[in-house]
């Protein structure tokens, strides 16, 4: 059970009235499951403090949104926590630069349909009360779900926030709908706009796009058809009508990206690696006889990736993850035991099955029917040698530091990284070596042959 608890709601409608509104009720007109982070609820006829003071009786208060007259409400079930958002009506329009500020008007007394237009589309200006089953649509928001529509509140709807834009694409994608076309113009009109918002929030939009929707790729083809790719992922519009002659590949580069997106799985940054793997191929692209070669185009793109993921604000370990995965997805499955230890070691074993998934999208989007029965088996080999425990990093040598510095009366120093790095190397080709000895051995031998060198 993920809604508010039924004492909290109890408590509530001896005041005032709470209902259910947006995403959460559009879901369950659609049969579709309602996650508890897409539950808002909506207070009518409490003032905030007095409301503040109820929900505190039934768990944990957070009035961080106070200036937006949003209370952030935490309970604790079965050892689970769901916060809810539950706000006053309001209305309210984004202002400043970047859109990150808001004008807020919040009054307890204003009635539920005055806070349900304010809101974006017709699908998500819905509300039902929680003591009934009556449903509140002032916009007509049932009959564009029943077409399948998604359709702005009104013409201002992205003046005043032109985030929106990307939320009715995002929406289109993950519901399968189409936009309504009076909407769709609008959106093409005011695409520049979209240069005032915020990064993170136009990360965040485009998070839920890829991994929400079954078929991200309808989105981008939205994005891209409206100029807001132009304007958020200039990089990727760039692969538009790039072709890739040479019969390994159906579609131009664009259009394999799309379909390498809807063919991996629905991990945010295995996704992201999808959108990128192949970012660079316009730069890359050298014709010769019968079709034309993209050499560097991953080690390039990894770089181009970073570049674009720190524009939009994304974590360090997002990025770092996706980097590897771009730099590395043009990787050979038919190397030894040694190469493939390597590959290991560079990917590390928390992305290399990602890895995996990558190579398969990628053949998947050729479009040529190409199989993936050698990554098949290569995932086989890895299991297999991981099950063996062999060392892939410096912490699984049978020696360290501490140990170089005391067997050669060395102190810290480059000198006792390069031993054990080469030790690492060592161990790669031939794990039985790893053994205390056998390693005390190879690190005189390193330092003998470096000091006959010098």
């Amino acid at each position: 059970m993920c809604r508010i608890s039924e004492s909290a709601v109890t408590d509530i409608l001896r005041k005032g009235k709470i209902y259910e509104v947006g995403g959460a009720v559009r879901d369950r007109l659609l049969n579709r499951q309602v996650e508890a982070e897409d539950r808002d609820y909506l207070v009518c006829g409490i003032p905030y403090n007095e409301l503040s003071g109820i929900l505190r009786l039934h768990g944990k208060v957070d009035l961080v949104g106070k200036s937006f007259g949003v209370i952030k409400f935490t309970q604790f079930k079965k050892d689970k926590r769901y916060i809810f958002d539950i706000s006053l009506p309001r209305k309210e329009f984004s202002t400043g630069v970047g859109h990150r500020d808001f004008s807020v008007s919040f009054d307890p007394n204003l009635k539920v349909e005055e806070d349900l237009v304010r809101r974006d589309f017709t699908i998500n200006a819905m509300a039902i009360p929680l003591d009934s089953e009556e449903l509140i649509d002032p916009l007509n928001g049932r009959i564009d779900l029943e077409n399948r529509l998604i359709r702005m509140v009104s013409k201002q709807a992205f003046l005043e926030d032109p985030l929106r834009m990307l939320r009715a694409i995002q929406f289109a994608a993950r519901l399968e709908f189409d936009i309504e076309p009076e909407t769709l113009a609008a959106i093409k009109e005011n695409a520049s706009l979209i240069g005032s918002v915020s990064a993170e929030r136009i990360a965040e939009e485009l998070n839920k796009l890829l991994v929400r929707a079954e078929k991200p790729s309808s989105g981008f083809r939205l994005m891209q058809q409206t100029g807001l790719l132009r304007e958020i992922l200039p990089e990727l519009e760039n692969t538009v009508g790039v072709e890739q002659p040479g019969g390994y590949h159906k579609y131009n580069v664009f259009e394999h990206t799309l379909q390498t997106i809807d063919a991996a799985p629905k991990r945010l940054h295995l996704r992201l690696a999808a959108m990128f793997h192949d970012i660079a191929k316009p730069q890359a692209k050298r014709e010769v006889e019968g079709g034309a070669t993209f050499y560097g185009h991953e080690k390039t793109g990894a770089r181009l990736a970073s570049k674009v993921m720190k524009r939009l604000r994304y974590s360090t370990e997002i990025i770092k993850n996706v980097v590897m995965l771009v730099d590395r997805h043009m990787f050979t499955t038919g190397v030894t035991d040694k190469g493939m230890r390597r590959l290991i070691r560079r990917v590390g074993q928390e992305l290399i099955f990602d890895l995996l998934d990558l190579r398969r999208a990628d053949v998947i989007a050729q479009g040529m029917g190409g199989k993936t029965e050698d990554v098949d088996e290569f995932e086989q080999n890895i299991r297999d040698e991981l099950e063996r425990r062999p060392p892939f990093g410096l912490k699984d040598l049978a020696v360290d530091g501490n140990d170089i510095m005391k067997e050669f009366g060395l102190t810290e120093s480059p000198m006792v990284g390069m031993i054990l790095n080469y030790l690492m190397e060592k161990v790669l080709d031939n794990p039985a070596d790893n053994e205390r000895e056998i390693l005390t051995g190879m690190a005189r031998s390193f330092m003998t042959d470096g000091e006959k060198k010098d």
